[in-house]
């Protein structure tokens, strides 16, 4: 089920609401139970048979971390129960996502044909997965206080958060369920739920969906294209996942306020960005935390030396590349964001800061580039788009679409770009004042239009998903 179908907006978002209000008024547990129920009919639309994977990653990780808590942190035992059960968190993710492309690499190599192996890959098994890894970490460091069975289902499964992050600390979740007040109605939460709602919808449905064929259009050709063409498509990628992943984690903030939950905030306008390091700080902040926190720093970070600095940046990176796809171009675009983040850093120890226009200019066009890399599916497409937009590639203005046509989306895509780089974006304009009856009424404007949107363009047919779902 997605966020942006009529079937979540009008018949799966207002029946849990309304359950999970009316039974909490009986009891917070059985309220609980409900919420985690619903949840997991959320995650059952999409493949039925992905409820036992979860269900299996729950239990057992549950049970770990059980185990953990039970058990001094230093003891030997307790390091070992941690773990086994990481490295079975990572065997699960390796399996589902990883083996296909791994046994692929290693026949190819060899010079042997290699037959697919029959795996569906679980929808969200990344974020669940490094979700637990978290849990499983704060239990032997006995940040994780309470642990009862229902609450530990909800604490994953929450569906705001379950299909695409963000990536949730217990600790930082969990309490806000426990509070009080969290089991009423409260309008003003609902409000700003909604607001957040409406505009995430808008982003995704209006905004990212229309820059999408654009993408694609440029993507999917199997031929060289000229700079005009590599630019239109390398700028209207960079638009539609940007619009794509900040709808989604406007909508997922959204969702979860009106059940009097915030969730860590995951997008923060990260094309205004005036370096990499700042980029990363804004970009899926929550992945960026989880990989400084429990891949870069145990490394050793920076405390062992440049050399090993830049190994353990780099090795980060690569990861965080291949954590987002089974593929050389998502592991090319780790290595060449672990590349910028030592070029920055070494630029940032000289002491010559940029203009902030000029460093926010040059951050921008190295993020573009990067997003090539990441949306190629081949290094060979990749890398013949970066050509054509340094001028090496095919001759010619615009040879996949009319002139007429190209202009028009040069405009559109110039637009959107003054929009992210000068507009507040969602939390800002939301939070900066009360949501008054002018603004009210624009949230309003905002969701019909984009209701309407949904129903035109995709009656009969399956919704775009998130692009951040495939992760």
């Amino acid at each position: 089920m997605l966020y942006n179908s009529l079937q979540f907006l009008f018949v799966f978002l207002p029946v849990c609401l309304l359950l999970y209000f009316l039974v909490a008024r009986i009891s917070g547990w059985a309220a609980n139970a409900v919420l985690v129920a619903m949840s997991f009919v959320f995650y059952a639309q999409w493949r039925r048979a992905d409820l036992l994977v979860i269900a299996v990653s729950i239990v057992v990780n549950y049970s770990l971390g059980a185990a953990l808590r039970w058990r001094p942190s230093g003891a030997r035992h307790a390091k070992l129960l941690l773990s086994v059960g990481v490295a079975a968190n990572l065997a699960a993710l390796g399996y589902f996502k990883y083996a296909n492309f791994l046994l692929g690499t290693a026949a190819e190599i060899a010079g042997r044909h290699f037959n697919p192996l029959k795996i569906a890959l679980p929808l969200g098994i990344s974020f669940f997965t490094f979700t637990q890894i978290a849990f499983l970490v704060d239990a032997f460091k006995g940040k994780a206080k309470e642990l009862g069975f229902f609450r530990y289902c909800l604490f994953v499964a929450f569906f705001p958060h379950l299909i695409a992050g963000p990536i949730v600390h217990h600790s930082e979740l969990m309490p806000q369920f426990a509070f009080k007040g969290a089991k009423r109605w409260h309008q003003k939460n609902v409000d700003i739920g909604i607001a957040f709602l409406s505009l995430g919808l808008f982003k995704k449905v209006i905004l990212a969906d229309s820059c999408a064929p654009w993408a694609d259009q440029v993507f999917n050709a199997l031929h060289s294209v000229s700079f005009l063409d590599a630019w239109r498509g390398a700028l209207a990628y960079t638009m539609q996942l940007y619009f794509d992943f900040s709808g989604y984690s406007d909508m997922a903030i959204g969702l979860s306020m009106m059940f009097n939950v915030r969730l860590p905030d995951n997008f923060d306008s990260p094309y205004k960005s005036v370096s990499i390091v700042d980029f990363w700080r804004r970009w899926h902040m929550t992945l960026s935390r989880f990989l400084r926190d429990y891949i870069y720093i145990p490394l050793g970070g920076n405390r062992k030396g440049e050399t090993r600095r830049w190994v353990n940046l780099m090795v980060t990176m690569l990861l965080g590349g291949i954590w987002h796809g089974a593929g050389w171009t998502f592991a090319v675009w780790g290595g060449y964001h672990g590349l910028l983040l030592m070029v920055n850093h070494i630029w940032f120890n000289r002491k010559t800061p940029l203009p902030a226009m000029g460093a926010r200019l040059a951050t921008f066009l190295a993020v573009v580039v990067g997003w090539v890399m990441f949306r190629a599916s081949k290094i060979s497409i990749a890398w013949d788009r970066v050509r054509s937009m340094a001028g090496l590639g095919r001759s010619g203005i615009a040879a996949l679409n009319g002139s007429s046509q190209t202009a028009w989306e040069f405009t559109a895509l110039g637009f959107l770009l003054l929009m992210v780089n000068f507009a507040p974006n969602t939390k800002e304009w939301v939070e900066s004042r009360p949501l008054n009856k002018r603004r009210a009424v624009l949230v309003a404007i905002l969701f019909f239009v984009s209701v309407l949107w949904i129903h035109d363009a995709y009656v009969g047919h399956v919704p775009r998903t998130f692009i951040y779902f495939q992760f």
